[in-house]
């Protein structure tokens, strides 16, 4: 039997079939490849906390001087480990003073921003109050992303948040977010500013005529003139009928009826009534008063006092009194009565009624 060798492989050929000068090359770039996949492994940066509290501050703090760095070191060994996160006495430390610092840096901005604006005399009342405000809520927006970025918080993590803290307005705040944009429109168009005198009603459903202290974020305040505060959200304002008596003019109009007996001079009341009107304080000489003639009553003809006050603040009914006072005191100069409620009284005649009578005049009742 004859073997039969196999021709040996042409010169730079594997038995394979693959060429042996191509393996180094093989080799090169699989070399390469893993030299990029390592490159690519260094440059990947490391996943970064959310919360990294006073991390640059400590370096910098601590490279001041090394009783410091001692001092933050021993702070920063006082640790509470719960799982992954560790806090500090240091950070809670480095928390407390920032936000302290910031909350009094911007207390201090927003009463410059105050003074500033009140010192703009373009402005008015209501303005004045609005540009407050919107300065107050920017300052403090300002200060809080500021303390956000002291203590390290990632801004992308409230993104996290957003959801939650939007139910949270949908629900919880609906109300506190509907009177602080309300208190913005009644400021813009100044349908109610501070200085107004609106009418009150309590529950009990007694009307009160108070003026409006300030408005606030999420009422208005109203003094009456029994001192008496009363807190009116916003948002009420918007929806509800409100009665402001100094809307386009401080001037009110005051109404106080008066009778007289009809034996009366009735062109000597007319006379008598403009008078104490006239001696009266706070009563406006323009527009006039006027005193008409409102009817024939059952014991007494009835005259209504009109006059016109500009200070409803000073209240309704004092400035009502002294008119008053001042009409009795004429009336008694002049002999002018102010009749008592007079009725006549009908009886129909009786048997038992005559016999009453008979009893009561000391006669003896005639028998039957």
């Amino acid at each position: 039997m004859t073997a039969i060798t196999p021709e040996n492989p042409p010169a730079g050929t594997s038995p394979a079939g693959t060429d042996i000068e191509a393996a180094p090359e093989l080799e090169a770039t699989s070399n390469q490849v893993q030299t990029q996949a390592w490159n690519l492994a260094e440059e990947a940066p490391a996943e970064e906390e959310v919360v990294s509290v006073a991390e640059g501050a400590k370096e910098g703090l601590a490279a001041q001087s090394d009783t410091l760095g001692a001092v933050i070191d021993t702070l920063d060994s006082w640790a509470l480990v719960v799982g992954d996160v560790r806090v500090s006495v240091f950070d809670v430390v480095f928390l407390l003073a920032t936000i302290g610092l910031v909350i009094t840096a911007a207390w201090f901005i927003t009463r410059l921003a105050r003074n500033l604006i009140g010192r703009v005399t373009a402005f008015d009342g209501s303005q004045q109050l609005l540009a407050e405000k919107l300065a107050t809520i920017v300052i403090w927006s300002v200060a809080f992303f500021v303390t956000i970025d002291l203590i390290g918080i990632d801004l992308t993590a409230l993104a996290i948040f957003g959801g939650a803290f939007g139910l949270a307005i949908g629900f919880g705040l609906q109300k506190t977010f509907g009177n602080l944009i309300s208190g913005i429109l009644l400021l813009l168009d100044k349908s109610i500013k501070p200085g107004d005198v609106i009418s009150v009603t309590d529950q009990a459903g007694n009307e009160a005529v108070g003026q409006i202290r300030k408005i606030g974020i999420r009422a208005i305040s109203v003094i009456t003139r029994d001192q008496t505060e009363y807190l009116i959200p916003n948002e009420l304002l918007m929806t509800n009928q409100v009665v402001n008596w100094s809307y386009s003019s401080r001037d009110v109009r005051v109404k106080a009826p008066v009778g007289v007996a009809y034996d009366s001079d009735l062109d000597l009341v007319t006379k008598l009534l403009h008078r104490a009107v006239d001696e009266t304080g706070r009563v406006l000489s323009h527009p006039k008063p006027s005193v008409n003639l409102m009817g024939f009553g059952d014991s007494s003809v009835d005259f209504e006092v009109r006059f016109w006050i500009q200070d409803p603040e000073g209240g309704l009914s004092n400035i009502r009194s002294d008119v008053y006072m001042r009409i009795w005191q004429l009336f008694k100069e002049n002999d002018i009565e102010i009749p008592y409620p007079q009725a006549d009284l009908h009886l129909r005649s009786s048997k038992q009624l005559d016999q009453l009578v008979e009893m009561m005049s000391g006669g003896k009742a005639s028998p039957e």
